[in-house]
């Protein structure tokens, strides 16, 4: 009931009074299982995580394990827009949650990545891909105002700004003028597919193979 209210309404039109309308009752029927919105945003976002799946650690394919699981979790919060925002405030304590952290750090540990490096590479991974799910789903916020279909959005927003990029004085900006196929190039998946990659070369930096 809370993900279809959130799904409808936003995160801003979710709350504890709001689930119990969805679901026919009281808010004070609610509270007897649910301690707050704070509490109810974990559940849901441990909810989402059900769906997650994480293979056994590979020691020789790591780093693919890896991105196959963030590649997961990015579709998920894409569905769930909403909750892409509400996990940048939220430490993730449920038993999805806990599962899929503890598969990935175990694939990392197993590719021979030391501890420290492996728990912060995680915060940092899930901090990029909740703040990418959330640009898009601004995004989309967008394209659904306009009026317009996604294409045809893009086209017109692409041309605009492709219009006014050339409208700059050369002498001030001459790389990005050079370079402004480069610079609008690659969609959505493309852009976070370059991230990820980033993001585990960095930490593969630290692995020491075992």
């Amino acid at each position: 009931a809370a993900l279809a209210v959130l799904g409808r309404e936003g995160l801003g039109g979710l709350s504890m009074r709001r689930v119990a309308q969805e679901l026919g009752t009281g808010p004070a029927s609610l509270y007897a299982h649910v301690s707050g919105k704070e509490e109810l945003l974990e559940l849901l976002l441990d909810r989402v995580s059900a769906a997650i799946t994480v293979p056994e650690p590979d020691p020789q394919r790591w780093t693919d394990q890896i991105k196959e699981v963030a590649w997961q979790a990015y579709r998920a919060y894409a569905t769930h827009t909403n909750l892409a925002l509400a996990s940048l405030a939220t430490i993730p304590t449920g038993p999805n949650a806990l599962r899929v952290t503890e598969g990935m750090l175990a694939i990392l540990l197993a590719g021979g990545v030391p501890p420290q490096p492996a728990a912060w590479f995680l915060d940092r991974l899930f901090l990029y891909i909740a703040g990418d799910a959330y640009e898009g789903a601004l995004f989309g916020e967008k394209v659904r105002a306009s009026g317009k279909d996604l294409d045809g959005y893009w086209t017109g927003m692409r041309g605009q700004l492709r219009e006014y990029y050339l409208s700059l004085p050369a002498e001030r900006f001459p790389h990005t003028l050079v370079h402004l196929d480069e610079l609008m190039a690659g969609g959505g998946d493309e852009r976070f597919a370059f991230g990820l990659d980033l993001l585990v070369q960095g930490v593969a930096r630290y692995a020491t193979p075992r």
